[in-house]
């Protein structure tokens, strides 16, 4: 099955506000995150290859969310070739 390795740098983080920030690459995209996890809310943009990240990538927060620190980084797989 394909692969593609996902990176992630949270770049802001507000436990009150109920909010992550912060910015994935895969492949040759580029994307930047907020995820308003108090409201289960994921912004993505810019929209190129945006279909191709959203659910791999909220999967991944979900799982990973109290373990995600300011300015760590990050990575996941994503069963699809980019």
């Amino acid at each position: 099955m394909p692969e593609t390795t996902a990176y992630v740098r949270v770049t802001g983080q507000s436990w009150q506000q109920g909010r992550l920030e912060g910015e994935v690459r895969a492949a040759s995209y580029q994307w930047q995150f907020q995820w308003c996890f108090r409201q289960g809310k994921l912004v993505v943009q810019p929209s190129l290859g945006r279909a191709l990240i959203v659910e791999p990538l909220s999967r991944f927060l979900e799982r990973a969310d109290y373990q995600l620190e300011l300015g760590g980084d990050y990575e996941f797989t994503v069963r699809a070739k980019f």
